[in-house]
């Protein structure tokens, strides 16, 4: 009798310990190796499925490099030594997500985006539960899909995947693929280089056929400009902000009209639980995919009216003498701020700052200028905002704590204005991650009463 193929997996988060546990359900040989140190409840999760397990120290080498084939985590770079290891090694590098597809034939409903991914994923989550399918939720948000397809059995999964996780995916497919949009961010995990950030993000549609289906923003001009270079075989249902001859989904006048071929309907803008531009964009997408997956119109259109907004974008806190308090942690880079800042309609002090990412501040310039009173930058090293906000004739606060920021945006702060957590950065100077930047921001907001 053959021995059992030998399966490693590479990171002991959400996405590792999912792809361990549907190995060790499939029959594997199966290790699991983290640098860090796992958390408890995924400890537990090892211990319960009987899964061998390293963490808190170096890789062990050896019983990495027997592996037949490695799941690596989306955390884990493809540059890491020991990744390169494996490479060079002829071992296999597969995602969960790639592992996980082998073995179930639900519907995979799959979104990516720069920005608007996670609110669209839950949105389109929302409309399908409200429309009574046996749906689950995965990827970015939810469950690792590895673990639910281990443990449960769903006809259809939503799944939001970050530009990491649609890396090391070969043969999986989705039914239908959504593009938000593409615009510069974690330049610094694809050497700089646009070109190889959006060619992961286009891995969205790989292996797609004539009964598939491409959901994107027609004005976004990173997909247009890559589409123009590409041969799809799926069916393409763009979005717009206006009527044109191939859009599924746009604007007329107070209304958002959707037209697939499965039906046609309309629902009043001020209708949609999701205020702003770029929340309308992802209520098209979402009433598009719906539309494709025959959800009856009037489940979709009051799904899109009684939606509760994602945590940390912008997320209302309260209001304090008079100032609005809005946590937009969730806004890691300049395109995110750029949509907050679209939607404020009262003067705004903006707090700025974190770990850059290699962001280009031009791009919220305009909206600056045209909106925010004062910028509160908040972190560890904020040079690079002083240089560039220091010239346009507003007060630019340097401060190292969020209570440091929040004292100088009540001092700028006047009735009537707005206080925009909008960070346009990563959180890692200061917080553990952008929902513990988040948590911090409302929590100090709250006790200010």
């Amino acid at each position: 009798m053959s021995e059992k193929k030998r399966i490693v997996i590479l990171g002991g988060g959400e996405s590792g310990v999912g792809a361990a546990v549907l190995a060790k359900v499939k029959g594997f040989d199966t290790f699991l190796s983290d640098t860090g140190n796992i958390a408890p409840k995924y400890r537990e999760m090892l211990d319960k499925w009987e899964i061998a397990y390293e963490h808190g120290h170096p890789h062990t080498q050896e019983l990495v490099l027997n592996a037949d084939e490695v799941i690596k985590s989306p955390g884990v770079p493809p540059t890491a030594p020991l990744v390169k290891a494996v490479v060079a090694k002829g071992i296999p590098v597969i995602s969960e997500i790639e592992f996980a597809g082998r073995y179930t034939d639900a519907k995979m409903v799959c979104i990516t985006a720069s920005n608007g991914k996670t609110t669209t994923t839950l949105l389109l989550y929302h409309i399908l539960k409200k429309a009574g399918l046996n749906v689950g939720l995965a990827g970015n948000v939810g469950k690792s899909l590895a673990y639910q397809v281990a443990t449960a059995s769903h006809d259809i999964y939503v799944i939001e995947l970050s530009s990491f996780q649609l890396e090391n995916m070969y043969d999986f497919k989705a039914d239908i693929a959504v593009l938000l949009n593409i615009t510069p961010d974690h330049m610094d995990r694809y050497d700089h280089k646009m070109e190889n950030y959006v060619a992961a993000k286009f891995r969205i549609i790989r292996n797609q056929g004539p009964d598939d289906c491409f959901i994107y923003w027609q004005d976004d001009p990173v997909i247009t400009a890559q589409l123009a270079q590409m041969k799809l075989h799926s069916r393409m249902l763009p979005f717009s902000e206006r009527h044109t001859e191939q859009a599924a989904a746009w604007v007329d006048g107070d209304m958002m009209v959707v037209e697939t071929p499965q039906d046609v309907w309309e629902i009043p803008r001020d209708h949609l639980a999701l205020k702003g531009l770029h929340n309308l964009y992802n209520s098209m997408a979402a009433g598009i995919s719906a539309s494709v997956l025959g959800i009856r119109h009037d489940i979709t259109a009051e799904a899109l009216s009684d939606f509760e907004a994602v945590p940390h974008r912008l997320e209302y806190v309260a209001t304090i003498d008079g100032v609005r308090y809005i946590n937009d942690s969730k806004a890691t880079n300049t395109n995110s701020t750029w949509y907050a800042l679209e939607s404020m309609k009262t003067p705004t002090v903006l707090i700025l700052g974190g770990t850059d990412k290699g962001n280009d501040y031009n791009d919220i310039a305009d909206f600056v200028k045209e909106k925010v009173k004062a910028i509160v930058c908040m972190g560890v090293d904020n040079s690079k905002l002083l240089d560039f906000f220091g010239s346009y004739g507003i007060p630019v606060a340097d401060t190292g704590s969020l209570a440091e920021a929040l004292d100088a945006a009540r001092e700028y702060a006047a009735e009537g204005d707005t206080v925009l957590l909008s960070p346009c950065c990563a959180s890692f100077d200061l917080f553990r991650n952008y929902e513990d930047r988040g948590d911090q921001f409302k929590n100090a907001v709250r006790a200010m009463k």
